[in-house]
C-alpha cells in the first residue's frame, strides 16, 4: 500500500518537473520577418563557400535568398514618436544556395543568434523562380514546424529582394506594411483569402490549381497588387490583369465586394461608376451524355457611386433597368472570357475539378484519377455562366 502511495505521489509531481526543456531566450533569437527568393547567374556558384558541401555540389540551379531580420528593441510597437532613435528596425541580409534550406544554413554562418522562422509574415517569389516550380520550396517550408500557415506567399514582377528594402511612409517595418496591405485587401473584398496554408492545400488537390497575389513595385515606397499569379501544378503560368481579380472572385463566390466598374448607360454616351457590395455564386454539376457539365450562377449587388453625365436621370426606374441589363451582359462576357483563358492555360484555379470529384466520384475514378489528366479534361469542360445584376443603391438612396 505504501508503494502505491509513493507511485501516485510521483505521478502527481511529473507534470511539475517537465518544465520548458527546449525553451530558448527570445533575445538569443534572430527573428526573420520575410524571405525573398530570386534566381542567380550561373557564374555565381564561384561565390559560394563550402558550408554544406565540399567538392561534389548538387546539380540544381542556385537561388539567392534575402531575409529581413528584426533588430531587437528597434521594431516600433506603435506610431513613431518625436525624439525616438533613428536606427533601422530591420536588418537585410542575402546569401545563395542550391536549396532554400542550404541558403538558410549558409546565412546562419553569418549570424550569431539562432535564426527563428516562426515570425515570418511574407515570402516573396520572383516571377521567374515561380515559373520553374514552387514545390522545391514548399517541401522545406512544410516540414519546418516554425513556419506559420497563416503567412503569405506572393509573386513579384521585379527582383524579390527589392521588397526587403522598400520604405513605406505609413509603416516603419516594410514586412508589416506588405502583409497588412494584402490582409486588408482581403477585408476590402479586393483579393480572396489565400494564406500560404490554403495555397499548399490547393496545389495538393487533384482537382484544383493554386494562385497567389501578383505584386509590382511602383516607386521606392509604393506597391501595387497588379493581378493574380495563376499556376498549373506547382509552376506559375502567367498573371492576370488587376480587374480580373474581381471577375475571379465573382465566379468562386467570395462574398464581400470591393471593386469598382464603369458601366455604360444604354442609349447614351454616359457611364456610371458602380461599386460591388456583395457577391454570391452557385456552382452545379451534372452528367450529360456521359460527360460532366458545369454551371456557374453569379449574383452581384452594386451601388452607383458616380456618373459621367449630369443629364442621366438615375431616379428613372427604366434607366436603372437598362443599366442592370447591360451590366449583366458584361458580367457574363467577362466571366466566360476569363474561364476560357484559364482553360486554354489548363489552370483550374476555380476548383471545378473538386466539384466533379465530389459529386461524381465514379466518373472521376474511372476517367480522370490524376491531376495531370484533369488538366486535359478541364480544357474541354462545358461551363455555362449566368448572372444576376442588382443595383441596390444610387448615391445615398436605397432602392
Amino acid at each position: 500500500m505504501k508503494r502505491i502511495g509513493v507511485r501516485c505521489l510521483l505521478f502527481l509531481f511529473i507534470p511539475l518537473i517537465t518544465g520548458c526543456w527546449d525553451s530558448e531566450d527570445i533575445e538569443n533569437r534572430a527573428n526573420v520577418l520575410a524571405i525573398a527568393i530570386d534566381e542567380v547567374d550561373s557564374n555565381t556558384e564561384e561565390e559560394e563557400d563550402n558550408i554544406t558541401h565540399l567538392g561534389d555540389t548538387p546539380q540544381t540551379e542556385m537561388i539567392r535568398v534575402t531575409v529581413q531580420i528584426a533588430v531587437p528593441g528597434e521594431v516600433p510597437l506603435g506610431p513613431p514618436m518625436g525624439g525616438e532613435s533613428e536606427s533601422e528596425p530591420v536588418w537585410v541580409l542575402s546569401t545563395i544556395g542550391h536549396t532554400l534550406e542550404e541558403a538558410i544554413s549558409n546565412l546562419q554562418q553569418e549570424i550569431a543568434e539562432q535564426l527563428f522562422l516562426g515570425q515570418i509574415r511574407v515570402i516573396v517569389l520572383n516571377e521567374d523562380v515561380a515559373k520553374k516550380g514552387v514545390d522545391r520550396f514548399n517541401e522545406s517550408l512544410r516540414r519546418n514546424p516554425e513556419i506559420r500557415r497563416s503567412a503569405w506567399m506572393v509573386v513579384s514582377a521585379e527582383e524579390a529582394a527589392q521588397y526587403m528594402d522598400i520604405a513605406p511612409e505609413l509603416e516603419q517595418v516594410p514586412t508589416i506594411y506588405l502583409s497588412n496591405m494584402i490582409e486588408n485587401a482581403v477585408g476590402l473584398g479586393k483579393f480572396p483569402e489565400d494564406y500560404m496554408g490554403l495555397f499548399w492545400r490547393r496545389t495538393s488537390s487533384k482537382g484544383q490549381d493554386g494562385y497567389l497575389p501578383y505584386l509590382k513595385v511602383m516607386t521606392s515606397d509604393n506597391i501595387q497588387m497588379n493581378g493574380l499569379a495563376y499556376f498549373k501544378g506547382d509552376q506559375m503560368v502567367d498573371s492576370t490583369e488587376p480587374v480580373d481579380i474581381g471577375t475571379f472572385m465573382g465566379i468562386i463566390g467570395f462574398q464581400k465586394g470591393g471593386y469598382d466598374y464603369f458601366d455604360s448607360v444604354p442609349g447614351t454616351d454616359a457611364h456610371v461608376l458602380t461599386e460591388a457590395i456583395q457577391r454570391q455564386s452557385k456552382i452545379n454539376t451534372e452528367m450529360k451524355e456521359g460527360e460532366p457539365r458545369l454551371s456557374v450562377t453569379m449574383r452581384y449587388e452594386f451601388d452607383i457611386i458616380e456618373k459621367t453625365d449630369d443629364d442621366v436621370d438615375l431616379s428613372d426606374p427604366q434607366v436603372i433597368k437598362r443599366i442592370e441589363t447591360k451590366g449583366r451582359e458584361g458580367l457574363i462576357d467577362n466571366a466566360e472570357q476569363f474561364i476560357s483563358q484559364m482553360q486554354e492555360e489548363q489552370s483550374d484555379i476555380f476548383g471545378f475539378g473538386e466539384y466533379i470529384r465530389a459529386k461524381h466520384p465514379g466518373y472521376w475514378k474511372r476517367e480522370i484519377g490524376t491531376k495531370e489528366n484533369w488538366h486535359e479534361h478541364f480544357q474541354d469542360l462545358d461551363v455555362d455562366v449566368d448572372a444576376k445584376y442588382n443595383i441596390r443603391r444610387v448615391d445615398t438612396q436605397a432602392r
